[in-house]
C-alpha cells in the first residue's frame, strides 16, 4: 500500500485532537526511562522508542485516519530491533523483541526457530511481512544503548539461572514500557485525569506509630517479652543493610506493628519510595488496613489492592479456552486498537503509584508471573521499595521456588528490601541458598528466642474424630469459646444449632459474609468479650490471623500445624489465665493437600509433647517439603524449556497460564443493600471506579458455586461485577446461602 500522509497519527481523542506517532514514541520512551532504575534506563528508553514504530505503516495510518481495516502494528518494532541488534549480538535484543511485540497482547512465548509466521511466538512474529520504515528513520532513527545487561548476565555462571534472571528482567522492562504507554495515552486522551499519591510522609507516619506503641503497658512478663522481641527486630533492621530480613515472632508478639515500624525506619534510612505490605488473605487485609488507617489518618494513605472481581481473570479464561486454536488463527494482538479509551485505560489505578500499598499474595505473585500488561505494569514500582510479607509460611509449596526467586531478584536487582515474617516460620534456608542470587544478604532479626516460652499460653490436645454436635455442646459449656472449622457450611451449620442457646451470644464468621458485616460482627464479639459476656463464635480460618480476639477456649478442626498454632494465638492471648485450652478434633472430610497436612499434624501430636515448640514446627515443614521436593524444583519457567536454555525461547505466555497461586479461584458477589444502592446504580451507568467501594459488600464464593448461581439465575452481571439478584439468599448473620429454599406462598 502506497500512501502519503501529512501527519503520522498515533492516537485521536474524542474531542478531535490528534497525537503524532513521533510525540507518542518519544514521550513513552522518556516515561519508560523514568520508570526504570539507573542500570536499565537506556534499555527502557529504547523499548519505548520502538514500541509503536508500526504505527508509521500506511496500513495503520489508513486505519486511524480513514477508518480503514484493522491492522496489527506491535510486531514491526520487534522485527526492527531484533534485525538491527543481530549484527552487534546485543544481549537485550530478545528482551526488546518480547516487550515490544507483546506490549498489547502480552509477553509471548519465544517459540522455536522453525515457527511459522502464523504462530503467536516471538520467532513467528519476526518472520511476518515487513514494511518500509523510512518514515520512522526520517523522524526518529535508530537509537540503541550500550549492552550493560551483558555484564550482569556474565556474573551468573549457571545457564538456567541466567534464563531465570533474564525472564524476570524482561518482565521488569515490559512493566516500565507498558505503564509508560498507558500513562502517555492517558495524558493525551484525558489530560485532566488525576492519578497517583506521590508524597510519602514516612517520617510523620513513624511518629504516629511510635506514639501509638508508647500507649501499650510493659508491666507483665508477657508484655516485657513482647517488647524484648520487638527490640531485637528494631536493632537488627537499624544496624544492618540486608536485602532480606527474616522475622520469626510467636503469635501475640505484635508482628504487625513491629513490621510497619521497621519498614518505615528502613524506608526513611535508605530513601525508599514506598512500602508494599503483602498479606495472604483478604480478611487480614481488611483488619490490617483499618488498623493502619486508624494510626496514620491522612498522614499516610493506604491503597488496598485485593479485587474480588478481576477483569484480567476474564481475559485469562478466554485466553486459556482459545490457546489450542492459536495455530489456526492469524495474529490478532492489535485488536486492542478497536477498544474505546475507557476500556484501554480502565486499569490506570493499578500501577502501585502510592507510598503504602496493602495487597494479597495472589495479586502480588500472579502479577509478577503474569504476561499481560494490565498485571505486569505495576512491577517497576516494586523497585526501591520495602516489601513486607506477612504470614510468609502460607506461600503455596508448589510455588516456593518462583516466589523466593522473585523476592531475591526484586531485592538484588531492583534495590528493594524484603521483610519475611511468620509465627510459624519454615526453614527456607536451603531454598534461599538454591534459588536466590548468591550474594544476597540475609539477616535473621530475632536471634535470641528464649523469650518465646512466654507466649506458650495454652495447651494443645488432639481428641481424634468427633462430630459437630459434640464440639458445639462442649463449646457452649465454656465461659467463652472459639470454634474454627475448615468449611464455611460447617461453621454456619454449627451456628444454626447453637444460635438460640440461652444466656449466650453466638456468632458466625466466614467469607460468605461481606466484609462490612464481618467487621460489625467482630466489633460485637470484641465488646462481648471485654464485658465478660458468655460468647461462642463459629468461624472459618479467616479469624486465625490479623484478628485480635482473646478466648478462654479454642476448638480447632485438624489442619496443618501452622493453622492449629495460629488458632492457638486466639486462646489466652493476653495471658490472663495460667493456661488456656486448644482442643483439636477431626470431622473426617478432608482431601488432597489439606488431608496430607492434617495427617502430618496428627503424627506430631503423638511425637512431641508441645506441638508449638520450634522443634515440632521445623519437623512439620521438613516433612511437607520432603513430600514436595520434586514439585518445588520443577515449578520454574526454565523447567518448561526442556533443557534448551535460550533467551529467545522463554515460554512467558505458557508459564503465565499455568501459574495459579490458588488452584480453585474465588469470585466476589456484591450483596445489594441500602448502603450500596447508589454505587450499584453508578456501576450500571458505566462508572467503573465504584468497583473498589463495592468490594466491602462482597461475599466470596468458589467458581463452581458461581456456576451454580448463574444456572439458578441468582446473579446478574453488570460491567464485569456479579450482583446477587435476590437479597433473600443473604443473611447478615450467616451470609450467602445458595442452597436456601423459600416458600413465598401466602
Amino acid at each position: 500500500m502506497s500512501m502519503d500522509f501529512e501527519k503520522y497519527i498515533a492516537h485521536t481523542s474524542k474531542d478531535g485532537r490528534t497525537q503524532s506517532v513521533k510525540d507518542h514514541l518519544v514521550q513513552t520512551a522518556k516515561l519508560s526511562r523514568d520508570n526504570a532504575i539507573s542500570e536499565f534506563k537506556e534499555i527502557a528508553y529504547c523499548c519505548g522508542l520502538y514500541h509503536d514504530l508500526g504505527k508509521y505503516s500506511p496500513e495503520f495510518q489508513n486505519y486511524i485516519q480513514n477508518k480503514g481495516s484493522k491492522t496489527v502494528h506491535a510486531q514491526f518494532g520487534a522485527m526492527r530491533v531484533i534485525e538491527k541488534c543481530r549484527s552487534s549480538q546485543a544481549s537485550y535484543a530478545a528482551m526488546l523483541g518480547y516487550c515490544i511485540g507483546g506490549h498489547h497482547a502480552g509477553l509471548p512465548d519465544g517459540g522455536v526457530r522453525n515457527d511459522n509466521p502464523e504462530q503467536p511466538t516471538l520467532w513467528g512474529m519476526i518472520k511476518r511481512d515487513k514494511y518500509d520504515c523510512s518514515e520512522f528513520d526520517k523522524e526518529i532513527g535508530d537509537q540503541f544503548p550500550d549492552d550493560t545487561l551483558l555484564d550482569l548476565l556474565h556474573k551468573i555462571p549457571d545457564a538456567k539461572e541466567r534464563i531465570e534472571a533474564y525472564s524476570f528482567l524482561t518482565r521488569y522492562i515490559y512493566s516500565c514500557l507498558t505503564d509508560a504507554d498507558f500513562i502517555d495515552t492517558e495524558r493525551f486522551c484525558s489530560p485532566d485525569a488525576e492519578r497517583g499519591i506521590k508524597e510519602a510522609k514516612f517520617e510523620a507516619a513513624l511518629e504516629k506509630v511510635n506514639a501509638y506503641l508508647e500507649k501499650f503497658d510493659c508491666v507483665t512478663d508477657l508484655q516485657k517479652a513482647r517488647s524484648g522481641i520487638q527490640s531485637q527486630v528494631y536493632d537488627c533492621t537499624r544496624d544492618n543493610n540486608a536485602n532480606i530480613y527474616i522475622i520469626d515472632m510467636p503469635t501475640g508478639s505484635g508482628k504487625t506493628l513491629c513490621s510497619i515500624k521497621s519498614a518505615l525506619e528502613t524506608a526513611i534510612k535508605h530513601k525508599k519510595k514506598r512500602i508494599i505490605y503483602v498479606i495472604p488473605y483478604t480478611s487480614i487485609i481488611e483488619q490490617t488496613a483499618k488498623e493502619f488507617r486508624d494510626i496514620f489518618g491522612n498522614v499516610l494513605p493506604v491503597l488496598e489492592h485485593h479485587s474480588n472481581y478481576d477483569y484480567d481473570n476474564i481475559d485469562d479464561e478466554k485466553d486459556n479456552k482459545n490457546k489450542d486454536d492459536d495455530k489456526k488463527k492469524k495474529p490478532t494482538e492489535e485488536d486492542e486498537e478497536s477498544k474505546t479509551t475507557s476500556e484501554k485505560l480502565r486499569k490506570t489505578c493499578e500501577n502501585y503509584d502510592a507510598p503504602l500499598i496493602i495487597t494479597t499474595n495472589v495479586q502480588f505473585f500472579e502479577s509478577l508471573y503474569h504476561n499481560k500488561s494490565s498485571r505486569l505494569r505495576k512491577l517497576h514500582n516494586f523497585a526501591d521499595s520495602v516489601l513486607v510479607f506477612d504470614e510468609v509460611h502460607t506461600l503455596p509449596i508448589k510455588y516456593i521456588q518462583p516466589c523466593l526467586r522473585a523476592i531475591g531478584y526484586i531485592t538484588k536487582y531492583l534495590h528493594s528490601t524484603a521483610i519475611l515474617m511468620s509465627a510459624t516460620m519454615p526453614d527456607y534456608t536451603r531454598f534461599i541458598e538454591k534459588y536466590v542470587p548468591q550474594d544476597t544478604k540475609i539477616e535473621y532479626a530475632v536471634k535470641d528466642k528464649s523469650l518465646f516460652d512466654c507466649f506458650d499460653k495454652c495447651k494443645y490436645e488432639y481428641i481424634g474424630q468427633s462430630d459437630i454436635e459434640c464440639i458445639a455442646e462442649n463449646a457452649l459449656a465454656q465461659k467463652n469459646a472459639l470454634v474454627i472449622v475448615n468449611r464455611k457450611d460447617t461453621a454456619r451449620e454449627m451456628y444454626n444449632m447453637c444460635k438460640d442457646a440461652p444466656d449466650c451470644h453466638v456468632y458466625n464468621l466466614s467469607t460468605y459474609i461481606t466484609s462490612v458485616d464481618r467487621t460489625k460482627i467482630i466489633d460485637k464479639i470484641r465488646a462481648d468479650l471485654k464485658n465478660g459476656l458468655k460468647t461462642v463464635v463459629f468461624s472459618t480460618s479467616l479469624i486465625e490471623a490479623g484478628v485480635d480476639l482473646d478466648f478462654n477456649s479454642v476448638f480447632r478442626e485438624i489442619a496443618g500445624l501452622d493453622s492449629v498454632i495460629q488458632a492457638g494465638g486466639r486462646c489466652n492471648r493476653e495471658g490472663k489465665m495460667a493456661l488456656g485450652n486448644v482442643t483439636v478434633f477431626g470431622l473426617g472430610h478432608l482431601k488432597g493437600d489439606m488431608k496430607l497436612k492434617a495427617n502430618i499434624t496428627e503424627k506430631l501430636f503423638e511425637e512431641f509433647g508441645s506441638i508449638s515448640s520450634q522443634a515440632a514446627i521445623q519437623a512439620y515443614y521438613d516433612r511437607i517439603f520432603a513430600v514436595a521436593d520434586k514439585m518445588i524444583d520443577s515449578s520454574s519457567i526454565t523447567a518448561m524449556m526442556g533443557g534448551v536454555m535460550r533467551v529467545d525461547g522463554i515460554p512467558f505466555r505458557t508459564y503465565a497460564q499455568t501459574f495459579k497461586f490458588i488452584e480453585s479461584g474465588t469470585v466476589g458477589i456484591v450483596i445489594r443493600c441500602k448502603e450500596n444502592e447508589r454505587l450499584i446504580n453508578e456501576l450500571e451507568y458505566g462508572k467503573l471506579s465504584v468497583k473498589r467501594e463495592l468490594q466491602k459488600y462482597c461475599a466470596t464464593v468458589s467458581k463452581w458455586e458461581l456456576d451454580c448461581m448463574i444456572e439458578k439465575g441468582m446473579v446478574e452481571l453488570k460491567n464485569g461485577v456479579y450482583i446477587l439478584s435476590n437479597p433473600d439468599y443473604y443473611d447478615r448473620e450467616t451470609g450467602l446461602n445458595i442452597n436456601k429454599n423459600f416458600d413465598y406462598s401466602v
